[in-house]
C-alpha cells in the first residue's frame, strides 16, 4: 500500500475518502439506482406488488440475507489483530455486525411469513440460476478476493443499495396498512429497522476499504473494487427481474396482502 489513508473528515462525505474511491463510486450510481429504483420497490411500497412476484423476492433473497454473517465472519478469518489500522477497523466492524445481522435474519423469516412462506419454503429458494445469484456471488467473492474486495462488494454495496430500498418502500405507509393488524408488526419490522437504520455501515465499510488500499493503490487493484461493485449491483438486479418476472405470468388478484390490484394496474 502507498500513501498511507486516515480518514479526517465527515464520515458521511465522500469527499472525506481517496480521489481515485470517489471516482470508483460515482461511475458505479447508475448501476445502484436501477437496483434501489427497482419497479418491484415501488409496487411493494404502493401495495401493487402482487403475492406471487412476493413470494418470489423473498424466497430468492433469503440465500444471502442467512449467509450475510457467513461472509463476514469469511472475511474475518483474513484479519490478524495489530497488523494495519485498516485491519483493526475491519475486525471492529465485522465482529460487531456479524450479531446484528443474524436477528436480520430472524425478522426476514417473519416478513416471508405474511405471504405464508416458511422456514422450509426459503430453504428452497437457493437456486443459482435464479434471484439467489446475489448470494453465490457474495460467497464467491469473499472467498477469493481480497479483503477491500470483498468488503466492497458486500459490505458497502450490498448493505448501501439495501438500506436506500428499505427507506423507498417505508416512505409511506401503504404497504404496512395493507396487511392484516395481527401481523403488521413482526410482518414490517425487517423493512423498518433497515428504513430507520443508521446508515453508517456502508461508508463505514467504505473507509475500511479505503483504509486498507491508501491514496493510491495500484490500478489492478482499483479495477477490482470497481468490479466488485458492479458485479453486486447487476446480480441484485437480476434476481429482482426475475422476481418482478412473476407479474407476466403471475396472478394480478392479489397483493402480499391478498388485497386486489386489478384497478389499480388497469388504471396505472
Amino acid at each position: 500500500m502507498s500513501q498511507a489513508f486516515r480518514r479526517t473528515g465527515p464520515l458521511k462525505d465522500i469527499r472525506s475518502y481517496p480521489i481515485w474511491l470517489q471516482r470508483v463510486v460515482a461511475s458505479t450510481e447508475q448501476d445502484k439506482r436501477r437496483v434501489v429504483g427497482h419497479e418491484l420497490f415501488t409496487l411493494m411500497r404502493d401495495a401493487r406488488l402482487p403475492r406471487s412476484a412476493m413470494r418470489k423476492f423473498l424466497a430468492g433473497a433469503w440465500p444471502t440475507i442467512e449467509q450475510f454473517p457467513q461472509f463476514m465472519a469469511m472475511n474475518l478469518k483474513k484479519l490478524t489483530f495489530g497488523n494495519s489500522h485498516g485491519e483493526d477497523l475491519a475486525r471492529r466492524y465485522l465482529i460487531h455486525n456479524i450479531r446484528v445481522e443474524q436477528k436480520h435474519a430472524d425478522h426476514w423469516v417473519d416478513w416471508a411469513a405474511s405471504v405464508d412462506l416458511s422456514l422450509e419454503d426459503l430453504r428452497r429458494g437457493d437456486d443459482i440460476d435464479g434471484p439467489a445469484a446475489l448470494a453465490h456471488w457474495c460467497w464467491y467473492v469473499c472467498d477469493r478476493a481480497s479483503l477491500a474486495v470483498a468488503v466492497a462488494a458486500t459490505n458497502y454495496a450490498v448493505e448501501g443499495s439495501t438500506g436506500e430500498w428499505a427507506c423507498l418502500v417505508c416512505s409511506q405507509s401503504t404497504y404496512a396498512d395493507s396487511l392484516p393488524e395481527e401481523i403488521r408488526g413482526p410482518a414490517t419490522r425487517w423493512l423498518r429497522l433497515h428504513a430507520e437504520y443508521d446508515d453508517n455501515h456502508p461508508w463505514e465499510a467504505l473507509e475500511i476499504v479505503a483504509t486498507l488500499l491508501g491514496h493510491s493503490p495500484p490500478a489492478a487493484e482499483i479495477e477490482a473494487v470497481w468490479r466488485a461493485i458492479r458485479s453486486t449491483y447487476y446480480y441484485s438486479e437480476l434476481g429482482l427481474n426475475l422476481a418482478a418476472a412473476e407479474m407476466l405470468h403471475g396472478s394480478f388478484d392479489e397483493t402480499a396482502s391478498n388485497a386486489s390490484t386489478l384497478g389499480a394496474l388497469d388504471a396505472a
